[in-house]
């Protein structure tokens, strides 16, 4: 399934004082349940110059930008290529589904070295990331009984295990072996970003969340995927980083 991705939210990444790596969709547009005044979350990777890194006087690692077109809630996020090659380096599913996600604005070669890494940077250790994000948004649900929360939960748990069992990173929830009751959830939330979850499926809820909770521990504990990410991607990461940081901004597209 695909989601329509406005045609401006290109412009609004290279807008940055940076050139970038790459920019994607994130958010509830790249998990399949954006509701018709969802914010539009864009997440990016810029690369800062050798002298704003060296010196005395350093850049940015993380640039944030927020706004409003046409009606359109913005959320922006750029990592500089080092601080986003380190958290591609660790267990953090966030940043994992940012490089892959297949909702793209903006890319350059640089990008697609790094979606080739990635798959060798997967370990079993980023369920833990999966199941930390169960247990705030299971907490955020409870405090609220939203919908929004309640999607974010199953959906976390859902591509959690998918990743352990397979090594394939899958953020739509539409596209993950959901409860038969999921697209009634995803419909209502599309009509309503803080809509109500619906009381009589709630007992479902909570069977399938502690089920899918289980599934994911073992999942891991049952996974092929290694312990620690591939010595040789990491190096592989570690000269793209000094590469692109040393010829400067012909490495990626920008201003």
């Amino acid at each position: 399934m695909t989601t329509e991705v406005p045609e401006w939210a290109g412009q609004i990444a290279t807008d940055l004082p940076y050139p970038l790596v790459f920019a994607t969709v994130s958010g509830a547009h790249l998990y399949g349940f954006a509701s018709v005044d969802s914010d539009l979350d864009l997440r990016a990777s810029h690369v800062l110059p050798a002298a704003e890194v060296v010196g005395l006087r350093t850049g940015p690692q993380t640039l944030q930008a927020d706004g409003l077109r046409d009606g359109v809630e913005l959320d922006l996020v750029s990592h500089d290529l080092l601080k986003f090659a380190r958290l591609l380096n660790s267990r953090n599913g966030y940043v994992l589904e940012q490089l892959l996600s297949p909702l793209v604005v903006v890319t350059t070669p640089v990008h697609a070295e790094l979606t080739a890494l990635a798959p060798r940077l997967v370990t079993r250790n980023h369920a833990y990331h999966y199941l930390g994000f169960a247990a705030t948004q299971e907490k955020l649900f409870a405090k609220t009984g939203e919908l929004k929360p309640a999607l974010y939960l199953l959906r976390v748990l859902l591509t959690g295990r998918h990743l352990m069992r397979t090594g394939e990173v899958v953020a739509d929830l539409r596209e993950l072996d959901a409860p038969a009751y999921v697209p009634d959830l995803i419909a209502a939330k599309r009509a309503a970003e803080h809509g109500p979850f619906p009381p009589d499926v709630r007992a479902a809820l909570d069977h399938d969340v502690a089920r899918l909770r289980t599934d994911l521990e073992a999942a891991r504990d049952a996974s092929r995927l290694p312990d620690q990410p591939d010595p040789d991607a990491v190096g592989a990461l570690h000269d793209l980083v000094v590469r692109v940081r040393l010829t400067g901004p012909a490495a990626a597209p920008g201003r």
